[in-house]
């Protein structure tokens, strides 16, 4: 199928942002920005779960209940992910790197769904895990899914308002073309948000105390 002109820069985007994003939390090199190989290790469990402030959300052992100011844990499996109704509070928790990486991965995958899959997956269905290796393997999974979600709409699914039915969105009311360039805004500032906690991380550990 020939991807239609207007989708292609931002699969492009897509694609660039979710390659760095996944080098930068396994390495063992990532893309700098300037086309310069910088090393980086895989990212540990204590850098995935690390709270570096308190009242963080993260994710958590269902056997351990909901963190500081959350009221549930999203999806499904032994881990939840920190979660309230609306309202959210205010102002909004801390979230760790295992929360955002979650929330990222869960948001491509039902989008993908929603676009085209079955159109009927919830948050209640997305498996949470408390392992690194399995979540960052899950995001490139969630990636992958949407990235093929993408290549199967045409041109004139690009201008359809609510062409994809994701419920935790504004999807209903978006054309699907801005929902594509939304998706790459959440890969673009969820992994940044990933990197610098990385960063602090590290860094932490060389502060004289």
């Amino acid at each position: 199928m020939v991807i239609p002109p207007r989708l292609v820069p931002l699969v492009q985007q897509f694609d660039f942002a979710r390659e760095r994003l996944t080098n930068r939390m396994s390495g063992p090199v990532m893309d700098s920005g300037d086309g310069t190989d910088t090393k980086v290790g895989p990212m540990t469990g204590e850098e995935f779960l690390w709270e570096p402030v308190g009242g963080c959300w993260s994710v958590r052992r269902r056997t351990e209940g909901p963190g500081p100011r959350a009221t549930l844990l999203a999806g499904t499996g032994d881990w939840g992910r920190d979660a309230a109704k609306y309202p959210h509070p205010w102002p909004p928790p801390f979230t760790t790197i295992a929360w955002r990486l979650s929330h990222l991965s869960e948001m491509l995958t039902l989008r993908a769904d929603h676009t085209a899959g079955s159109r009927t997956r919830t948050r209640d269905d997305y498996p949470v895990s408390g392992n690194v290796e399995e979540a960052v393997a899950a995001f490139d999974t969630a990636a992958d899914a949407w990235r093929k979600a993408l290549l199967s709409v045409d041109d004139a699914a690009l201008d359809t308002v609510g062409y994809c039915t994701y419920p935790h969105g504004s999807d209903a009311e978006e054309p699907f073309i801005d929902i594509a360039w939304w998706v790459n805004q959440e890969v673009l500032h969820h992994g940044a948000e990933i990197a610098l906690l990385r960063d602090l991380h590290r860094e932490r550990q060389h502060t004289p105390e």
